[in-house]
């Protein structure tokens, strides 16, 4: 795929996204993670679009993810919610993951607030705690950015000192406190998958700084970052890593603790969007 066809049919997805959204034009977008989708059910005056709809829009086809285009207003703002991601693990490469964030960023989006659950590494943390991603280490083996640039996009060679906003994270801390909630900071990586991390990488992963690990996220926010988008990451802690407790992890849990933790997390999206 050549940087050229590929920046096309981006911009293709994009237009038909605006042809059928008309004039609102969403300056903040977010990524639901798994079983976090129902974020996106909440939006008034909403335009849902399946990504079966839209040209060369990746499928979801994971259990807890959608697979939709949701653009309405919350708090008087318009935002776009994609209900689902699609993932590496899956098959695709690193553009294809991508590609809804570059849509995203050609239609107008400034802020993006990328969401996921993911598992506890940090022992301090408990199964549905809400934690601000202040930075991330990259271990899936790939980069969205490698192969030709397209200026387009932006630089060849992107600053990532700040890839998660400063001034976002700030703002989350606002939204938690008006909300009654403490909201821990960490590092999150991010893995291949689909399988869970063994023990053995867990005890790595500590000892190198991570706090929560996942397997998303990470090359939406590089992507996000080339095109000069404000990033902001959460995660939800829908699990305990391989080892930290005596129990075998399964994707049920996962699903189940997001569901817990819904009406916490959407307010907190809420008061967050409400402060951008």
């Amino acid at each position: 795929m050549s940087a050229h066809s590929y920046y096309d049919r981006v911009k293709d997805a994009a237009d038909a996204v605006r042809s059928k959204i008309g004039s609102r034009v969403p300056d903040v977008a977010i990524v639901l993670g798994s079983g976090l989708g129902d974020f996106a059910a909440t939006l008034e005056n909403a335009v849902s679009i399946g990504y079966g709809d839209l040209p060369h829009w990746p499928a979801s086809n994971v259990i807890g993810h959608e697979g939709r285009l949701v653009v309405g207003d919350v708090r008087g703002r318009t935002i776009a919610a994609l209900a689902g991601r699609c993932h590496l693990y899956e098959g695709h490469d690193a553009r294809t993951v991508t590609f809804a964030t570059r849509a995203l960023g050609l239609l107008g989006v400034k802020t993006l607030l990328l969401t996921n659950a993911a598992g506890g590494i940090n022992v301090g943390f408990a199964q549905g705690t809400l934690m601000v991603i202040d930075d991330h280490i990259n271990l899936t083996g790939h980069n969205p950015l490698s192969g030709s640039n397209d200026e387009r996009f932006g630089v060849r060679f992107p600053d990532m000192s700040e890839v998660y906003s400063r001034r976002l994270r700030a703002v989350a801390d606002e939204a938690g406190k008006a909300n009654n909630m403490l909201l821990p900071h960490g590092i999150y990586v991010a893995l291949l998958g689909p399988s869970y991390e063994t023990p053995a990488e867990i005890r790595f992963l500590r000892t190198i700084g991570a706090d929560a690990v996942g397997m998303s996220t990470v090359p939406e926010a590089i992507a996000a970052r080339h095109m000069g988008i404000e990033v902001l990451g959460i995660s939800c802690i829908t699990n305990m890593a391989a080892g930290v407790l005596p129990q075998p992890l399964d994707h049920h849990e996962v699903m189940e603790t997001a569901r817990r933790v819904r009406g916490q997390f959407i307010a907190l999206l809420e008061a967050i969007i409400e402060r951008i």
